[in-house]
């Protein structure tokens, strides 16, 4: 915002960007439509809450927000999370679960405000790539397995998943035909088009722009295709597919209520995972957008929009809201260039819904869980895995029970189990910091690993370099590799710890070195320091260990190299 409560990309509007804003508007309206339907029914909600959801909470994250280009809206993650926490609680559908799923917009977004007015921007970066890699993939799971029985035609028992997909699997010999052809069919129909169809259309000589907006245009075109097939056939009444059903017309009112006690301290803990999922992925998105665009973005100002939309989102809606990967990246091939264009949608979607949202009432459920399926099959990340595996099996393996975990206890069990392997992993790596025996390269004053190098060392001096900050949970570990190291060393006379890598020495540290220095002074040897960053030596320099230390602190390496190297014997000439 400037000084005035219009936004800066508002007051600076450049008109040439008007048309291009205008016709992405619309068409990302028309495109969004089945989605927004769809994602309202993953989260057990009336279809039609979807529209309701992609207006005024639109507004209010183009106002707020610092991206000029992400479109907020109805995801599949949110979907599926305010599914999988209030189902056990309300009838999904029932006046209760629609409350209840306003009510976690409601503390989810309130949340997310409150990280935006305190600055809390940084918290999106607490989460580990790995750990919501796992999360999204196990959520896209869950996904899957919720929309099967659309497919099928089919009512499965309820509890875990893996106890869903089990009754599915029973109960696949009983599919309802004529449901499992459509669905099938569109399944079929909508993978084709994402997988194969932009290159077919490229090699018959359209260009890449054009064969992405054909790609992007198939899955309404295949949304309306199952409509008009169960409209012309009137395949709902004869053959008994299931369909969206009664849509409400016209624009609802906004509807204030606050929830009661009981209400916010059930939802608090899963309100808080969703705020957190939603600034991660709002803030990923925003910031790849803007990576692309040559852009900055504010991630303060980002929170306060995410939290502004699910705010308006509870009072006209009740369906929690986020950075839309797919809307994003329709709004960007749509040529958008600003928020202006979000606010067009929104406006567009008010038509929508006034006068053509009963269109849709003879929508078959089956085509819709297909979209919602493809859709989440694309968000299973194995290249992650494969590159995490690759790379750091610590990272893997947080990946995985991450999303074993979403799959087998529950989303908040999930994440939960993520972030404590990710802290385990780092605080094993901080509590084993590594440590090299180091010499010098002949020839120059650099100083590198014995193990690695072929390098010079001095008699009776012995250099370790420590690459962590030094802090009570890794110091056991240090001491014990440094007395390892000198009972190699004959005749030890000086220790030099190459100190470039430490950045930081908490009051423990200082007080085991204090040991440490009088433990060699003992067996007569020198502890010599080397390479002290400032902020180290400043504090240290007030510590009595820097007093009492029996050897000195040099520069450089190759200074302490140079002092503590025994003079040349001079043999004269015969």
């Amino acid at each position: 915002m400037n000084g005035k409560l219009i936004p800066g990309w508002m007051a600076d509007y450049p008109r040439s960007n008007l048309g291009a804003d205008v016709l992405a508007g619309i068409i990302v309206t028309i495109l969004v439509i089945p989605q927004s339907l769809a994602y309202a029914m993953l989260a057990g909600l009336p279809p039609q809450l979807g529209l309701y959801v992609s207006i005024f909470p639109v507004i209010a994250y183009a106002l707020l927000g610092s991206s000029k280009v992400q479109a907020v809206g109805p995801v599949a993650i949110t979907a599926i999370m305010t599914y999988s926490v209030l189902s056990p609680i309300a009838p999904p559908g029932s006046p209760d679960y629609i409350v209840l799923a306003a009510s976690l917009s409601l503390l989810s977004g309130l949340m997310l405000m409150a990280c935006g007015v305190m600055r809390l921007g940084f918290l999106s970066q607490l989460l580990s790539r790995p750990v919501i890699s796992g999360f999204i993939s196990g959520s896209s799971v869950l996904i899957i397995i919720s929309q099967i029985k659309y497919l099928l035609g089919v009512t499965p028992q309820g509890g875990s998943s893996g106890q869903v997909l089990l009754s599915l699997l029973a109960l696949l010999p009983t599919s309802h035909t004529p449901t499992l052809l459509i669905g099938l069919g569109a399944l079929i129909a909508l993978a084709i088009a994402r997988l194969w169809l932009g290159k077919w259309l490229i090699w018959l000589g359209l260009s890449l722009a054009r064969a992405d907006f054909i790609g992007r245009l198939m899955p309404l075109l295949i949304v309306l295709s199952g409509l008009a097939l169960v409209v012309v056939f009137d395949l709902d009444r004869s053959a008994g597919i299931v369909v969206v059903g009664s849509v409400a017309a016209g624009i609802p009112g906004f509807q204030f209520f606050l929830p009661d006690a009981e209400t916010t301290h059930r939802l608090l803990l899963p309100a808080f995972v969703m705020a957190i999922i939603g600034m991660v992925q709002g803030i990923t998105m925003a910031q790849a957008l803007a990576i692309k665009r040559r852009e900055r973005i504010d991630a303060n100002a980002e929170l306060l929009g995410l939290g502004a939309a699910n705010v308006v989102a509870a009072f006209y809606g009740g369906m929690p809201v986020g950075g839309g990967t797919s809307r994003s990246a329709i709004n960007v091939a749509a040529g958008a260039r600003t928020p202006l264009a979000s606010i067009v949608a929104a406006l567009a979607m008010i038509g929508v819904v006034a006068g053509a949202a009963q269109w849709f009432e003879r929508l078959p459920l089956a085509v819709l869980a297909a979209s919602i399926i493809v859709a989440a099959v694309s968000m299973i990340d194995l290249r992650a895995l494969r590159e995490a595996w690759a790379y750091d099996r610590a990272d893997a393996l947080a990946l995985i029970c991450t999303a074993g975990g979403v799959l087998l206890f529950g989303l908040e069990a999930g994440i939960g189990m993520g972030i404590v392997l990710s802290m385990a992993t780092l605080l094993f790596r901080v509590s084993t910091p590594h440590i090299a025996v180091v010499g010098r390269l002949p020839g120059t004053e650099h100083f590198r690993n014995v193990a690695r190098y072929d390098v010079e060392t001095l008699p009776g001096v012995l250099f370790v370099r420590i690459d962590e900050r030094l802090f009570f949970g890794n110091l056991g570990a240090v001491e014990q590799r440094l007395n390892q190291e000198l009972a190699g060393v004959a005749d030890a006379k000086d220790l030099v710890l190459v100190m470039s890598g430490v950045n930081l020495m908490d009051t423990t540290a200082v007080e085991v070195f204090a040991e440490l220095n009088r433990d060699l002074a003992e067996r007569g040897i020198r502890l010599h320091l080397a390479e002290v960053k400032g902020p180290v030596q400043d504090r240290l320099a007030k510590s009595a260990f820097w007093q009492a230390l029996t050897g000195e602190v040099f520069l450089s390496a190759n200074a302490a190299y140079e002092k503590l190297a025994p003079p040349a014997v001079w043999c004269p000439e015969i």
